[in-house]
């Protein structure tokens, strides 16, 4: 891609961690205030930056790219869930339609706007 669209209207929230969370991997809504590692399937509410002390830094909008599973997505705006193992798929039920800006299908990653 010729452009970049890192930085586009950026927003993280330190939330609780528990058990699992991973920095770079999508995360859900636990509990009041608390993040957890998302199962197959699930609709994330954003990605984990980092995760230190019990907290995680999340990143509930702006651009980011994230591995995906099975088929590529196409760009343009794309139904989407968690996958296994902290990457992001096509839902075929559920999930959140976001815009995927880039598709990277060498290195199975996608660049979204969330």
């Amino acid at each position: 891609m010729n452009v970049s669209l890192n930085g586009f209207r950026e927003s993280m929230v330190t939330f609780e961690a528990e058990q699992g969370v991973a920095a770079g991997a999508p995360v859900k809504l636990t509990a009041n205030g608390t993040v957890g590692p998302c199962a197959d399937g699930e609709v994330f509410c954003g990605l984990a930056e980092n995760e230190r002390c019990g907290f995680a830094a999340v990143r509930l909008g702006g651009y980011v790219r994230l591995p995906y599973d099975g088929t590529a997505p196409s760009v343009g705006y794309q139904t989407l869930c968690a996958a296994a193992n902290g990457k992001i798929r096509t839902a075929e039920t559920g999930g959140r339609s976001l815009l995927v800006a880039d598709v990277d299908e060498a290195a199975k990653l996608c660049g979204v706007i969330l």
